[in-house]
């Protein structure tokens, strides 16, 4: 056994102690390769680690500024790593001085061949040490807009709105201009540029866009919005609103919400949007064939598109909203198609959606192991799901499409938020309820025997409703 040992170590020692070539004054085996590299590793990592608790820790006890912190780490952990590969290879028994006339002819044609490289880097330090540009800066460069989402030595990375990750040399952003939103603030002003008719009352026009602004939440109140008359155009006077805002990033959404709330306000105030046109003027009309004058017949008739705008507007619980409250009830709301007999939610189970029923018929089917009835049926314009969503108790029935139906549906969030800004529909909620005794039996024994409701609340449920609503809402 112990001559196998022998062989073993024999061979260990002739293949890995073996030397290979010889650099420098110093014999190259295989093990010294592999003593070399894990030596290497080591340094590197201890270089790392030494940047990142000069940066997280020491550096911020002296209260340094971030970008400083970053060079003086990455500086650091650059020295300390070579230091620590000049020192692991002599302690080797590797002879540097030997490569000093090949590194310096080598010299020039590296730097030629990485000077972009060389600039990169340069340009890196460069960003670290001003902080011009620190991580988690809403940018602005070349188009693209994004947060800075990594600043390396070579290049920075941008976040982008769109999800994706841009990456782009640091001699780019040294050397173009780049507009940083968060400079000093998220805080940046949106113009909106728009066109009125000719004949159009201007002191209208002014009045109309700063009320549109003051209509919008996120704009700022100071500095406070205005109206720049631009220049006479081809078709229409040129007007901007400018507004200030608190969260630029925000800006899209901002934007597209003036929008809406301008293009209602000039509908409301009789303020026209002209379009571009242009006059024909025909000579000899009267020589074209009458065949070719074609017209359209008024006499065909056409099934009128109703939209989700006018079949909300016909609810009692939202005729007392205007188009720009509609546009946001749509915009946060969604939309449900059941086939006729498709389940909507079985008896038991938790939705949280507050339910109107746009089209078609919704039945709520009582069932248990030995009956199921019909308990109650929401036709167009009714609606349903109040209760459980609010409370947070399951459905006392299976819910199912008597035919095809269309649903909109408003989610919890939404279904508060609604209640906090209109106290009114709380009480017609809570009315409506009162003509739905049978379910609302159903209800109150489910609530019963969650310990939800007492035998007293059961002699006046809508009484019991209403003061839920207010303490959920403070009503």
């Amino acid at each position: 056994m112990s001559t196998y040992w022998l062989l073993i170590k024999q061979w260990f020692n002739e293949t890995f102690s073996t030397p290979l070539f010889n650099i420098g004054g110093e014999e190259i085996s295989i093990l010294w390769i592999l003593k070399a590299i894990m030596l290497l590793i080591f340094v590197s990592i201890l270089a790392r680690g030494f940047k990142r608790f000069l940066r997280n820790y020491l550096l911020v006890l002296f209260r340094i500024d971030e970008g400083t912190r970053e060079v003086i780490g990455t500086l650091s952990s650059l020295g300390l790593g070579t230091l620590g590969y000049i020192i692991v290879l002599q302690g080797l028994g590797l002879d540097l001085a030997s490569f000093a006339v090949v590194v310096g002819g080598l010299g020039v044609g590296i730097g030629f061949g990485l000077q972009e490289i060389t600039r990169n880097l340069v340009s890196g330090l460069t960003l670290l040490g001003e902080s011009k540009l620190k991580v988690g800066d809403l940018i602005e460069f070349q188009g693209h807009l994004g947060y800075i989402q990594e600043i390396s030595l070579r290049s920075t990375v941008i976040k982008t709105f769109q999800g994706s990750q841009l990456v782009i040399p640091n001699t780019d952003l040294t050397s173009q201009p780049v507009e940083n939103w968060n400079y000093e603030n998220c805080q940046g002003r949106i113009e909106i540029s728009i066109g009125v008719a000719y004949n159009s009352d201007l002191l209208l026009v002014t009045e109309l866009l700063l009320e549109s602004a003051f209509l919008e939440q996120e704009v700022l109140s100071y500095p406070s919005p205005k109206v720049v008359f631009v220049e006479y155009g081809d078709n229409a006077l040129i007007f901007e609103l400018w507004v200030w805002v608190a969260n630029i990033e925000n800006r899209q959404f901002i934007k597209s919400s003036l929008n809406f709330i301008i293009e209602y306000k000039f509908r409301q105030g009789g303020i026209s949007i002209p379009f571009p046109q242009r006059e024909l003027w025909l000579n000899n009309i009267e020589s074209f064939p009458s065949n070719n004058l074609k017209t359209v017949s008024n006499e065909q008739n056409f099934s009128p598109h109703i939209t989700l705008k006018d079949s909300l507007k016909s609810f009692t619980c939202f005729q007392h909203l205007n188009e720009l409250e509609l546009r946001q009830l749509i915009e946060v709301g969604s939309r449900r198609h059941l086939n006729k007999g498709e389940i909507f939610i079985q008896k038991g189970e938790y939705d949280s959606h507050f339910c109107i029923v746009l089209s078609g018929q919704i039945q709520a089917i009582y069932e248990t192991t030995k009956v199921s009835r019909l308990l109650f049926t929401f036709n167009q314009g009714q609606y349903f799901g109040e209760l459980p969503l609010l409370l947070e108790i399951p459905y006392p029935t299976t819910m199912i499409a008597a035919e095809d139906t269309h649903l909109f549906l408003l989610g919890k969030t939404c279904f508060e938020k609604l209640l906090n800004q209109y106290p009114y529909l709380a009480k017609e909620i809570a009315t409506e309820l009162a003509k739905r005794q049978e379910t609302l039996d159903e209800y109150q024994n489910s609530l019963k025997e969650m310990g939800l409701i007492d035998d007293e609340s059961l002699k006046n449920p809508v009484v019991w409703i209403r003061e839920r609503l207010s303490k959920i809402f403070n009503l």
